[in-house]
């Protein structure tokens, strides 16, 4: 028979979008949560359970007394490959076939009343809406948390709008040459200078019927019935954006950074949960240890972006002609189609200053003192986590908010500098040297740890992060237990 005590946790069910930059803060979030004394339930899917324990170990999700895991299907026909699934297909698919798995998951918790709580309140991914109905139907608080920016997601709040002015879908496949994604939009609150080609890119559509298009519109249109949002922000960071939501959403609570509000929790079991889909090289810790401050160029392109094998090529030998230190890390299924696989004399030239691992752990290498510059894609995950580790970034955004992320990190942070989307070696090179050793570079280093040390204060106990995500807590998920 359970305690009362325990009967009366309240027990908080996450489930992420299932992918790797969605899955890193929620959990992050969960472990939060659980620190505050909640039980949680984590839900992935079954892929994605698959990839961990192939990645982190058999016994690796096993978790503790009171953070569990469970799974459900995500609509999509089997599969072994070790890789990101296609998005347009995977947002069809848990928008359409996920809600009977998710009702089950529910159902056996709440039948199962001494081995854990009632669920009390659920924690959705922003683009796992469908969750709302079971919330709904128990009658249960439930928040959405949008991992995105908050400049990305209020984008995306303006799909409906941009549709109905006639920006999108575009008239034709000349518009994304001819200077129209140059168009200033100026009439969405809180921004300034933001162009079309600045929007998330779903709108570079000429399909009425696009997947990602109308799954954005139908998804920030249902945002509105959560009990609460939640953005992996800070309040100093992005100011003018927040301050501009509509009141017709739910009230918005900036909580981040979630890494730095775990940083400063120091519990071992929490640290043993893990939620790398790839598995972690980390020797890389090791050969930065051997490097001098500042000397090394990290490059990642994240857990989706694909490029051909012909910009692989730019991007290595523009590297190369750097002569700068760099570790770079190749996923496999980084070229779109192929295994990548870089020139076999670019790897010979740069065999004594270039460390190639196929995955490892970002939040370290970021904070590593070796550490000068990030080239990367200019997902929000690793922006975020650029500006707590005080680096300055290059950004080749691929897709979806990335260009909105980029446009802020360049011209509103001052922390970063654009790359053409047909990037060429010389402009990699320059570049590069301009990051690591050129006047604007060290600006943009001055101004990085300008914005490090402003995250770290929003995540003390009186800093805006950590009183919003408590003043959440109380106001939305214990709301049920009132």
């Amino acid at each position: 028979m359970a305690s009362p005590s325990f009967l009366e946790k309240s027990h908080a069910v996450c489930i992420p979008y299932p992918a790797q930059g969605h899955i890193n803060p929620m959990l992050k979030l969960a472990k939060f949560l659980y620190h505050k004394g909640f039980h949680i339930t984590f839900v992935n899917s079954e892929y994605n359970h698959r990839r961990l324990l192939k990645s982190r170990g058999p016994d690796s999700l096993d978790g503790l007394s009171s953070f569990r895991f469970e799974t459900i299907p995500d609509g999509l026909p089997p599969t072994d490959t070790d890789a990101t699934q296609d998005i347009p297909s995977l947002c069809f698919s848990t928008k359409n076939a996920c809600l009977p798995h998710f009702k089950n998951v529910l159902s056996k918790l709440n039948d199962t009343p001494s081995s854990v709580p009632p669920v009390s309140c659920i924690i959705s991914d922003g683009v796992m809406s469908f969750t709302l109905d079971a919330a709904q139907e128990l009658g249960i608080p439930e928040v959405l948390f949008w991992t995105t920016s908050a400049c990305g997601f209020l984008a995306y709040l303006h799909y409906h709008q941009l549709i109905k002015k006639g920006y999108t879908p575009l008239k034709d496949e000349s518009s994304l040459t001819n200077g129209y994604l140059d168009t200033v939009i100026d009439w969405i609150p809180g921004t300034k200078d933001i162009r079309l080609k600045d929007i998330p890119s779903f709108v570079r559509t000429t399909n009425p019927e696009d997947i990602m298009l109308n799954f954005l519109v139908s998804e920030t249109e249902r945002a509105q019935k959560a009990s609460a949002i939640i953005l992996n922000t800070f309040d100093a960071l992005e100011h003018d954006v927040l301050a501009a939501f509509p009141s017709l959403i739910p009230p918005v609570y900036s909580v981040g950074s979630l890494q730095l509000l775990l940083n400063n929790i120091k519990d071992n079991d929490l640290k043993l949960i893990g939620s790398n889909l790839w598995k972690e090289e980390t020797g890389c810790l090791e050969w930065l240890d051997s490097k001098e401050p500042n000397s090394v160029v990290y490059v990642n392109f994240g857990c989706i972006t694909v490029m051909t094998s012909a910009q692989l090529g730019e991007f290595a030998w523009g590297l190369a002609n750097s002569e700068k230190t760099f570790l770079w890390v190749i996923r496999p299924d980084l070229v779109d189609g192929n295994t990548a696989a870089l020139p076999p004399e670019f790897v010979s030239m740069t065999r004594e200053r270039g460390l190639l691992p196929s995955w490892c752990p970002q939040e370290q290498v970021l904070n590593h003192p070796s550490i000068g510059g990030f080239l990367t894609h200019s997902g929000w995950n690793s922006t975020l986590e650029s500006i707590c580790g005080g680096v300055p970034m290059i950004c080749w955004p691929f897709f979806a908010e990335q260009q909105t992320n980029c446009k802020y990190t360049c011209n509103e942070w001052g922390i970063g500098m654009e790359i053409n989307s047909d990037v060429k070696r010389n402009e990699v090179e320059s570049l590069v040297i301009e990051l690591m050793d050129g006047d604007k570079g060290k600006a943009m280093k001055k101004k990085a740890m300008e914005w490090k040390r402003i995250a770290e204060e929003a995540v003390s106990t009186k800093g805006s992060s950590y009183q919003n995500l408590d003043n959440m807590i109380k106001q939305v998920l214990l709301s049920f237990k009132d």
